[in-house]
């Protein structure tokens, strides 16, 4: 069995994506899918998000034209984060049922705050 992948503060090059934030990304994912990128909020550890930052990613997701789905467990295979000396930006790779994988990530950024993390969703797009 693959050890857990931990947090690391590498700044010279990326990581893959820290077990113990993978729920958290799960979760907000599952609020783009249910259309409700103003609820990310609500999930344990995301700050809110501006009614007008979550109506551009809502814009964003429906011009590109597919069908979000939950995370696969693939999605920890490309997904990286990267330290940027005091917060990690990360990448999560999208999957939609008409492609799977798919050319959309959405981009976080991640805080250390106390003994756990604070996410800030920035933005659904293509890179």
């Amino acid at each position: 069995m693959m050890e857990p992948v931990q947090v690391s503060k590498d700044e010279h090059q990326q990581q893959p994506i820290p077990a113990a934030w993978r729920s958290t990304f799960v979760a907000i994912v599952e609020s783009l899918i249910e259309g409700k990128a103003e609820l990310m909020g609500d999930v344990v550890g995301v700050r809110p998000i501006a009614a007008v930052d979550a109506a551009h990613i809502a814009s964003e997701i429906q011009d590109y034209g597919a069908t979000l789905v939950s995370l696969p467990e693939d999605t920890w295979n490309s997904s990286v984060c990267q330290w940027m000396l005091g917060y990690w930006d990360v990448l999560i790779d999208l999957f939609t049922v008409e492609e799977g994988a798919s050319d959309l990530v959405l981009a976080v950024r991640v805080w250390e705050e106390g003994a756990g993390y604070v996410f800030e969703v920035r933005s659904v797009h293509v890179p």
